[in-house]
């Protein structure tokens, strides 16, 4: 399979879970669970317990934050540790292991039910994926998102076809998206991508329409598009570089995070391939060896969608 580009990936992922729903999740029966991810898992497990009471927390903190907690623990007061990784592997392992040594039920959402996280696990919710270039992880959160909010994977589809990209795209410098206030928790997940698909090359940011307001615009710049999802943008940058989205009234996470994917893909279409000349270099050398593992990583990250 050869590198594709994010906006094929997200249409690749739906397609998949036209076919393929991932099955239902109920997350809002747990009692004040420790929930943790790292990178973009973080991101998701914000969305999965956005409507849940949860200390939610990244692998920069989780040791800190079971030690603070540790007497509410002790009190039974939390019972559950869910620790969230597409693959299982890496800090999902020691998180696990952790969780489990302090006394924590654990339960793993992961898209790699053999994992080796997921064989220390007490329970395991697995989803199907499909192959992917490494970071990605298009399929693997989504299916998550979608089996949280229930949402049609054919009707986002049909939404994202939908889109019609400006002519002048590829003229722009700098691209920036406003979200609705109910969906800041893609807005790090976009950023995430800016940083693995473009580095320092192309500044691309994202932030709520509440962040919006916070001297983010200062300097409008005709170079920077600025994309409105949802609601008109009136104030926010260069007023003849402004792009509004408007949205169905059917739309959730997993729409947005779809729909704002699929136009950063669309950003590496008409763009350097910068991550594609570097992304082999990484899951060779530096990036297993960050992790102290001589390994290579897969640059084509295998799916599970048949087993």
């Amino acid at each position: 399979m050869k590198i594709i580009n994010l906006d094929q990936a997200t249409i690749n992922a739906l397609e998949f879970f036209k076919k393929n729903p991932p099955k239902k999740i109920t997350l809002k029966n747990k009692e004040f669970p420790f929930v943790v991810g790292s990178g973009n898992a973080y991101n998701t497990a914000n969305i999965l317990f956005a409507q849940t009471p949860a200390i939610i927390d990244s692998e920069s903190n989780f040791k800190e934050t079971i030690l603070n907690y540790k007497p509410l623990i002790q009190k039974g007061l939390s019972k559950e540790a869910i620790i969230i990784s597409a693959s299982g592997e890496k800090d999902s392992i020691w998180e696990t292991k952790l969780a489990k040594k302090t006394g924590l039920k654990t339960t793993l959402i992961t898209c790699n039910k053999n994992s080796s996280a997921a064989l220390l696990a007490d329970k395991v919710e697995s989803f199907k994926k499909i192959p992917e270039p490494y970071t990605y992880n298009v399929s693997t959160y989504m299916a998550m998102i979608l089996a949280s909010t229930g949402e049609k994977a054919d009707y986002i589809l049909k939404q994202i076809k939908k889109i019609k990209i400006p002519k002048n795209f590829k003229n722009y410098e700098a691209y920036s998206f406003i979200l609705p206030d109910k969906y800041q928790s893609i807005a790090p997940m976009l950023e995430i991508k800016q940083r693995e698909l473009f580095g320092s090359k192309i500044n691309i940011k994202a932030f709520s329409q509440g962040e919006a307001r916070h001297a983010k615009y200062v300097i409008p710049w005709k170079k920077e598009l600025v994309i409105s999802i949802g609601e008109k943008n009136k104030y926010f940058g260069d007023k003849n570089s402004r792009w509004d989205i408007k949205l169905s009234k059917n739309h959730d996470y997993a729409y947005i995070l779809a729909l704002t994917y699929y136009i950063m893909g669309k950003i590496q279409e008409v763009k350097p391939d910068y991550f594609k000349k570097n992304i082999k270099n990484y899951t060779q050398d530096y990036g297993p060896k960050a992790y102290g593992k001589n390994k290579a990583f897969d640059v084509i990250v295998p799916g599970n969608e048949d087993k």
